[in-house]
């Protein structure tokens, strides 16, 4: 998914949108409480969940006004203003009609715009929303919390775990998080829109919503209760209410599969079956040496800080190789790349990242074939990379002779390793060596 970014007048406001899919339903896209175009669609959870969505509709998203890449100093601004922005987004795409998706803080100022423009709205969804502030941030002493956080911690990524928990140990999506606070708004800009937030009670508006309405909400969700979900399902006439599993309020996060299902048949009548994607990537698998008995001298809490920054520095020279970090469990990182160079380029700058934290590595890489499977990847290409590594002494880059063969004339040196059995993995493997 490529989009550019662009920008629609909302009387003097510039509000920054992107358009992208070819779908025959119109999908506008209101998002939470901050959010930043061109760096949200860098988390690759995000970046698959907008590619699903694209599937089945034309999908229009932008930033709020204050937030992100729309103009950003702003008074205090209200749901009517940015009912404005919603319009002046449609308008400028060529939209008359829309189904219209509120994600939690987006919930209320997409039904507010659905009651007040039905001619414009062929649907609503509201995703981890609620009707009243009270439902989100329950008393007076959490809501000086936030503040207390905005105004000391904002651009620490401390939220991520709240919104997040499922992948609260994640490093990439915590490093991801850190910059989405700072980008998506200033600490004094996120206090004005908290403030306009605590304002929010828009239960007199939902008897009067008259469009089709689909309300998803989890369970578990730790951020916003699912009473919220529950209120609105129960009030919005007609609507039809699906809870599902799960404590994670981001909807990218945990299973998005269902809640991309549950979006695509309310708006289609029907769940397109998707075959797993299969491409050629380069799969790297990187290890820490003698993480266990490291992890035992140090002790738990230098341990974590430790481990902390080891996944910071892998993540930042993964993100600068244009590759995708999968996952991280542990002490153990997969990533992927498009280019077999830049997965190599990567290996050796990664052992040269972590090396001033006092730790080696051991680095394996294939590449093959992967299968794109929701938020992980699967195919023999990354058993190949994994047992590669388990192969490599400390601060070794050893590579596949497919991956040698893939660089040649890049200038990139190697020395062979001889033949080797991989475990669970049938054949013989030439392993080579990337040089220093």
């Amino acid at each position: 998914m490529r989009a550019e970014t662009r920008y629609a007048k909302s009387g003097q406001v510039h509000i920054a949108y992107q358009v992208f899919g070819h779908g025959a339903v119109d999908l506008v896209c209101v998002p939470g409480f901050v959010s930043h175009l061109e760096h949200d669609l860098r988390e690759p959870h995000i970046a698959r969940y907008f590619d699903r969505l694209a599937t089945f509709a034309r999908v229009i998203v932008f930033d709020k006004r204050g937030t992100g890449l729309s103009d950003r100093e702003l008074e205090r601004p209200t749901l009517e203003e940015r009912m404005d922005d919603i319009r002046a987004v449609m308008d400028v795409v060529g939209s008359a009609e829309a189904a219209i998706f509120g994600v939690s803080e987006g919930g209320p100022l997409s039904a507010l715009f659905a009651a007040t423009y039905p001619e414009r709205c062929r649907a609503l969804v509201l995703y981890g929303a609620f009707e009243k502030f009270s439902t989100w941030i329950k008393t007076e002493a959490q809501l000086q919390g936030i503040f207390g956080y905005f105004d000391h911690a904002w651009g620490s990524g401390e939220l991520c775990g709240r919104v997040a928990p499922s992948l609260a140990s994640d490093a990439a999506l915590r490093d991801w998080f850190r910059a989405h606070e700072r980008l998506g708004a200033s600490p004094s800009a996120a206090m004005k829109l908290m403030r306009m937030n605590s304002e929010i009670d828009i239960r007199h508006v939902l008897p009067v919503i008259r469009v089709p309405t689909l309300v998803l909400h989890r369970s578990g969700d730790t951020f916003v209760d699912v009473a919220g979900g529950r209120y609105l399902g129960a009030h919005i006439p007609g609507a039809r209410y699906v809870e599902l599993q799960g404590n994670d309020h981001l909807p990218w996060i945990g299973d998005a599969g269902a809640i991309l299902d549950r979006i695509e048949e309310f708006l289609t009548g029907s769940i397109t079956v998707v075959e797993h994607d299969r491409v050629l990537a380069t799969v790297m698998f990187v290890d820490m040496v003698a993480s266990t008995r490291t992890a035992a001298a140090l002790g738990d809490k230098a341990w974590r800080e430790l481990l902390d920054r080891y996944h910071r520095a892998i993540a930042c020279e993964v993100s600068r190789s244009r590759g995708r970090i999968i996952k991280s469990t542990g002490d153990g990182v997969l990533a992927t790349f498009d280019g077999p160079a830049r997965a190599i380029r990567c290996g050796l700058a990664v052992r040269e990242a972590v090396a001033p934290l006092g730790l080696a590595l051991k680095v394996g890489l294939h590449s093959g074939e992967i299968e794109l499977i929701s938020d992980d990847i699967g195919g023999i290409a990354v058993h190949v990379a994994a047992r590669v590594a388990a192969l490599a002494g400390a601060d070794e880059v050893l590579a596949t002779s497919t991956v040698k063969d893939l660089v040649s004339g890049s200038g990139l040196r190697f020395s062979h390793r001889g033949s080797q059995s991989l475990k669970g993995v049938p054949g013989e493997w030439s392993i080579f060596a990337v040089e220093r």
